[in-house]
């Protein structure tokens, strides 16, 4: 197969559409800080808190249960809360476990669009990755918060209109039958509907809590704002995963014998993995599936954007200001946010050389956040008791766990065997809800652990001096402020110092 040059063209295109999109939302940024005389890194990091209810729909894809507590306490990263109530060490390790869910995050999206390049448009596959990763290192760079949002605003209109218009074409080539006779009836191959095993149920359940929610709440003008743009989020995900569906089955249903193709399907050569792009080349016109890997393109430079400025927030406020050099100036921490930008683009996209699956990057990155991260915000956001000795050993435990109930997508055995298991080809399947008991888990020592603690500290029955995360010294548990009480303010200037280094509130959780 040639080089696709309409295909290139209209890939370089978008590029600069999205770029030029970008560096006009810096400029945007630059003139709203004039007017406003904000805080540069809030600016960067926040837009000032002043992404309103249209632009913040098209940004956010999730984070309902912590949208107002998080915003309302005007917390200017999700590590915030932790810095304020379990202190350096403890924030500092979970910051790092955010790094790296975010750095992981890169190669997910990545993946994809350079599996999608290689097959539509004979690009290599390196060369696909690396220009997507530049642009949207770049466009980050210039502009931050506000380049990030308006791109993907460019990027979401674009993912919807390309995916819905490859839909009719899918459904009308001549080489696939019709999906309500093939959904349960055994035509060129076997029914693609699939069986519902009774004891798989629970493995499906775990599947779904690991859902992939990237949070910009505390960019929102105000946390009812985050609300709404939560539940238009949750549904529009819905209504953005129709297309795909759509020409999978219609994949699934068509004889690919009869197509450019050939024999054998997809599925039987181990390709599976691949079945849009391959879809999209062999079932519909050349300048439909031009237009489709545009909406793959577009949705890989809008998550990838939104891990590398997740990744940026995280370092230079909690990691870098607070611990490293809380006497940095303004002008250094903007610095120290190009800067991870920039390494963690390259790291996570250095990272596709392996060419695993994008679904195991995707998984991995996924059962961090879901195991460490979503239980220790619940905590410190919902229970008052939960102090530093609480969530370290709740990271442990989780930690623990997991080890020893494996994980089969890096060839990690189970060493503990939970009930309802089997063995499958000589491999044992865990059945079980794996990752929840542990999530579980980790709450439940989290909470234990801290109620333990104080109680021993509070008694006096542990000395003083061995109270090395001076729980006992610290305030009594704060109740939630609202969102203008002088509490909370004084709270993130306890936080933050003068200069009020914010960072964005997009964190990667599975909940």
């Amino acid at each position: 197969m040639a080089l696709n040059i309409p295909g290139v063209i209209a890939m370089v295109f978008f590029y600069l559409l999205v770029l030029g999109t970008g560096i006009w939302a810096s400029f945007k940024s630059k003139n709203e800080r004039k007017k406003s005389e904000a805080d540069q890194t809030e600016m960067t990091l926040l837009g000032n808190r002043r992404i309103n209810l249209v632009v913040g729909i098209f940004t956010m894809t999730g984070g309902l249960f912590f949208a107002k507590p998080m915003r309302d306490r005007k917390y200017v990263t999700m590590m915030d809360p932790f810095q304020i109530k379990y202190g350096k060490v403890p924030t500092t390790v979970l910051s790092v476990l955010s790094l790296v869910v975010d750095t992981v995050w890169v190669p997910t999206t990545l993946i994809g669009l350079g599996a999608t390049m290689s097959v539509i448009l004979d690009l290599p596959y390196t060369i696909s990755i690396w220009i997507s990763a530049a642009v949207a290192i770049t466009y980050t760079l210039m502009g931050g918060l506000y380049s990030v949002a308006y791109t993907d605003i460019i990027q979401l209109i674009l993912i919807f209109i390309s995916l819905w218009l490859c839909v009719p074409f899918v459904l009308m080539n001549p080489t696939s039958l019709d999906i309500t006779n093939t959904t349960f009836t055994n035509t060129s191959h076997v029914p693609w509907d699939g069986t519902l095993e009774a004891g798989s149920v629970l493995m499906l359940i775990d599947h779904f809590l690991l859902l992939a929610v990237h949070q910009r709440i505390l960019s929102a003008a105000s946390s009812n704002s985050a609300k709404i743009t939560c539940y238009i989020a949750a549904v529009n995900i819905i209504i953005f995963g129709i297309p795909p569906a759509i020409i999978g089955t219609m994949a699934a249903s068509t004889d690919w014998n009869l197509t450019s193709y050939g024999s054998p399907s997809p599925l039987e050569r181990g390709e599976g993995s691949m079945i849009l792009p391959i879809a999209l080349l062999h079932l519909t016109p050349p300048f439909i599936s031009i237009v489709g890997i545009g909406a793959v393109a577009a949705a890989v430079m809008s998550s990838t954007d939104s891990a590398l400025l997740s990744a940026a927030s995280v370092f230079s406020t909690n990691i870098y200001k607070q611990i490293l050099r809380p006497q940095a100036s303004q002008r250094e921490i903007q610095w120290v946010i190009r800067v991870t930008v920039v390494v963690v683009g390259v790291v996570g996209s250095s990272l596709t050389i392996f060419k695993t699956s994008a679904m195991v990057f995707w998984y991995i990155s996924a059962e961090f956040s879901y195991i460490f991260m979503f239980p220790q915000l619940v905590c410190v956001l919902f229970f008052s008791i939960s102090n530093s000795y609480g969530a370290m050993i709740g990271c442990l435990v989780g930690l623990l766990l997991k080890l020893l109930c494996g994980e089969p997508l890096i060839g990690f055995l189970p060493t503990l065997h939970l009930p309802g298991s089997t063995v499958e080809d000589d491999v044992y399947i865990q059945r079980f809800p794996v990752n929840t008991v542990c999530m579980l888990s980790v709450i439940a020592t989290i909470l234990l652990f801290s109620y333990l603690t104080s109680l021993l500290l509070d008694k006096g029955l542990v000395p003083e001096k061995w109270d090395v995360f001076k729980v006992k010294a610290q305030l009594s548990p704060q109740p939630m402020p609202p969102a203008d009480g002088a509490k909370g303010d004084n709270e993130n200037e306890k936080l933050n110092g003068n200069n009020q280094d914010a960072s964005e509130a997009m964190m990667s959780t599975r909940c």
